[in-house]
């Protein structure tokens, strides 16, 4: 199977135009949690930073998520990258580079921005110009963005939950084995969780 990943992920960065040369990075792929690592309910969203309706449930949604479930203990949201183009790609990548403390601040600035920098005729420049206030400079950006293995572990990641979840869309949130596909209202995630905990 990870041979077959490995190929599929070879595929979708050829099909993306973002194989070649590259560098070292300064950080490695990992996954990003919200919440108490305790948490009795996990939430696994899947999201693509170029995708308006994951822009919408981070802006909107979110909120009230964090404030009546994360905030409380009762729910950790696991985020795994679900690049739908080159462009959400690179932003998945340059979000892991920004480093543990930074993640979430980071991912949450580009979902607040994402409709200044993901369709600009260079959105490359739009994200340096989004991350330099999160602590980014431009060349933090072009390393992280020339780190292979970073590129290739977004999308195994993408690729994993294509084969375990069947997500093939976002943004998709699995809550107790269940894939949700497609965006929902707080209250919608706020029931489901209540009555896991019950």
């Amino acid at each position: 199977m990870l041979k077959a990943v490995k190929f599929l992920a070879g595929a979708f960065l050829i099909a993306l135009g973002v194989v070649g040369t590259q560098q070292a990075h300064a950080t490695e792929w990992k996954e990003h949690v919200l919440g108490d690592e305790n948490a009795p309910v996990t939430m696994i969203e899947y999201a693509s930073l170029t995708c308006p309706h994951c822009a919408a449930f981070h802006n909107e949604v979110l909120p009230e998520i964090k404030e009546k479930l994360i905030d409380t203990g009762k729910l950790k949201l696991v985020f795994r990258d679900y690049p739908l183009d080159a462009v959400a790609l690179r932003a998945a990548a340059v979000a892991q580079c920004a480093g543990d403390d930074r993640y979430f601040g980071v991912l949450s600035m580009l979902f607040k921005s994402q409709l200044s920098w993901a369709r600009a005729e260079d959105p490359i420049e739009g994200i340096k110009q989004v991350v330099r206030f999160g602590g980014m400079n431009s060349d933090a950006v072009d390393a992280c963005l020339a780190d292979q293995a970073m590129i290739d572990a977004i999308v195994a990641s993408r690729m994993k939950g294509e084969q375990e979840f069947n997500v093939s869309s976002t943004p998709s949130f699995i809550l107790d084995g269940e894939t949700i596909a497609g965006a929902r209202e707080a209250e919608f995630f706020i029931e489901k969780v209540e009555d896991l905990i019950d």
